[in-house]
This record gives structure tokens, sequence and C-alpha cells, in this order.
């Protein structure tokens, strides 16, 4: 019988580890471009439609910068959670709890109206992400618990959490039964950078500063070190006398304030308000951001911006071309499938094994 096994490299090629996302993009555009085709649609109009056309108005920018921001913050904490080994797959939930967190003031005590309300805000919402997170963690820190499926498993509990609240006890009492929030005052709102070209907030800020900041900690710093040997040698980080019980909770904490500040920018920013669904899978997307970007923050930015532009270029191909939204997510799905492939080959050879006929035949006399 014959089978495909995975073999490891001794060592892999510098240059086709820098080109690999680039590979991955260009094979998604293929593979894309014959899905298009099966579909009934111009390939050349549909990848014209995702990545040209978003690109051509000033407002359009702007809405790049709204998409970009949260997969940035969320991508950049989620680095820290993978390169430490911890595989935090419910970002999407602390988005969400974050939103919520930071919400409290502006819906809960909507006369509180002053400069304090937004930096509160913010605070909140990376403390409701944070400790969104936590939970997970502590499970895995102190039960050993498999953190994937915890968290991802959290994911459901904070959309139906949100769902029931916005048609409950936050429904705005003054919304004629629609399932939303009163909107957020003036205090409330974070600020566009520029009004009269856009509608680009500082959101897109937050991210930036996020990628540098985690930048310079994850290369220059100790604990930046203390994460890369965790993460490659668990054994080597015991005898360095590094804790690894103690890195599960300091990098799901970092990854849900990230993706709880994501959450509470969007609904104070484009929003501005909360609905029964505030995001379109930016946490999941942000898994996506997080390998394009090699799990280098600077990386990620750039794969922001990426995965950015095939929200808008899906939004766009979908009202020009009438594709389903359905396909918009699959060209992302297919997105991730070639970056790990690639990423795969660089590490390992396939080889093909088959044993050989004797002894198949001795196995199978006995």
């Amino acid at each position: 019988m014959m089978r495909l096994e995975l073999i490891k490299r001794p060592q892999h090629s510098v240059l086709f580890s820098a080109i690999s996302p680039l590979i991955a993009l260009v094979l998604t555009m293929i593979a894309g471009a014959i899905m298009f085709s099966v579909l009934g649609k111009n390939p050349l109009d549909a990848l014209y439609y995702y990545f040209i056309d978003p690109l051509r108005e000033t407002w359009s920018l702007h809405e790049l910068a709204i998409k970009a921001a949260p997969l940035i913050l969320i991508a950049v904490g989620l680095s820290v959670c993978f390169l430490s080994n911890n595989w935090n797959i419910g970002a999407e939930g602390q988005f969400i709890a974050g939103a919520i967190a930071g919400s409290i003031l502006p819906v809960v005590f909507p006369d509180f109206q002053n400069w304090l309300v937004l930096p509160l805000m913010l605070i909140m919402g990376m403390a409701g992400g944070a400790a969104y997170a936590a939970v997970p963690a502590f499970l895995k820190a102190r039960f050993n618990t498999n953190e994937i499926l915890t968290s991802l498993m959290l994911v459901y509990v904070a959309e139906l959490f949100l769902d029931w609240i916005v048609r409950g006890p936050w429904r705005d009492p003054g919304g004629m039964n629609f399932p939303e929030t009163r909107d957020f005052h003036s205090f409330a709102i974070l600020p566009e950078l520029m009004p009269a070209a856009g509608r680009a907030n500082w959101g897109i800020v937050f991210a930036i500063i996020a990628a540098l900041v985690l930048w310079f900690v994850l290369g220059k710093t100790r604990k930046g070190f203390e994460i890369r040997v965790l993460g490659q040698s668990p054994r080597a980080g015991r005898f360095a006398g590094f804790s690894a019980s103690r890195m599960v909770m300091v990098a799901f904490l970092i990854s849900g304030a990230l993706a709880g500040l994501a959450g509470i920018s969007e609904v104070a920013g484009a929003i501005g308000q909360l609905q029964p669904s505030i995001s379109p899978g930016y946490g999941f997307t942000a898994i996506i951001v997080a390998f394009l970007g090699r799990l280098n923050p600077l990386g990620i930015v750039a794969a922001g911006f990426v995965l950015a532009l095939s929200y808008l270029g899906g939004e766009a191909a979908q009202i020009s071309l009438g594709l389903s939204d359905k396909a918009a997510r699959a060209f992302q799905g297919m997105l991730l499938f070639f970056v790990l492939g690639c990423d795969t080959l660089i590490h390992y050879r396939i080889r093909l094994v088959g044993r050989a006929p004797q002894v198949r035949e001795a196995a199978e006399h006995v």
C-alpha cells in the first residue's frame, strides 16, 4: 500500500522562506481565477475588482484603513501566542468581549459625557478582551486543557451574549424595537484622522503603534527571546528557567487585550453602536494575516492591508459581478491554504512510501 509521508528537511531555503507569502498570493490568484471561471465570471474582471478597483479613490483608501486596523491589531496579538506555541483561535470572541466591555459607559451611563469617556472605553475594551482570553489560558496552564477547543467554543458564547444583550437589556428604548443599542454620544466616538477625505479613524494608528511596540519587544528584549525559546523548544526554555505556564497567561492576555482594543475601536469608530453582528470575521481572518506576515509584526502590517483589500474587493465584486459573499470567503480561505502549504513544503519534503512485496506478503500471512 502506497502512502505519502512528510520528511523534515535538514535545512530549509532562506530565499523561499522570504518569498513564501508572495508565492502563496500568486497561487491564490491563479486558483481564484479558476474558481471565478467555474462560477461563470470573467476571472480578469474579478481580480481587477478584488485588487485594483478599491485603490482608485481616496475614500476607498480610508475604507481600506478601517478594514485593516482590526486585522492588524488582532493578528499582532495572535503572533505572540503562535510564536510561544499557544494556539489562540478565539480572537473573534475576545474582539466581541472587548467591544461589549468598552461600550458599558456610553450605553449604561449615557449621561456621563466628558473627555475621559473615550480613554476609559479603550482601557475597558482591552481589559474585557484580556479577561475573556484569560479563560482558555487558565484552563491550559492549570489543567492542560486544549486551548484550541476552549478558545474557539468561547467565540460562540460571546456571539450569543452580544445578540442577547442588544435585543434585551441594552436595546435602545427609542430605537423602534430594532436590535441595537443607543448611538454613542460624541465623547464616545473615535475621532477621524482626515474627516474631509474619508472615515479612517485612530484605529489604524493604534494598530501601527501596537505592531511597532511588539516588533521591538519580540526582537530586542529578553521577554521576546523567552517567547521564541518556549515556542521553538519548551524543554530548552525549562532548562533556561522560563515558565511555560506563565508564558501561556502572558501570551493570551496580550492577544486578548489587542483583540479587545480592536473590538472597541470598531464599535466606537466605524459603527458607532453595538449591533447583533459587529464583525465580518476579523478574528478568524487575522489568523491568515498573522501567518501571511510570517508572525513578524511589521510583516503583519503589510499582510493586514492585503487581507483588508480582499474584504473591499469582495464587496466590489459582489456589487459589480454578482458574486456571493461565500465566494469572497472561499477566496480568503484559499490564501490561508496556500500560505500554510508553502510553509509546510519549505520545512518538509513529500516522500512516496510503499512496503516491499515480500514485507507485504509476510504481513498478510501473519
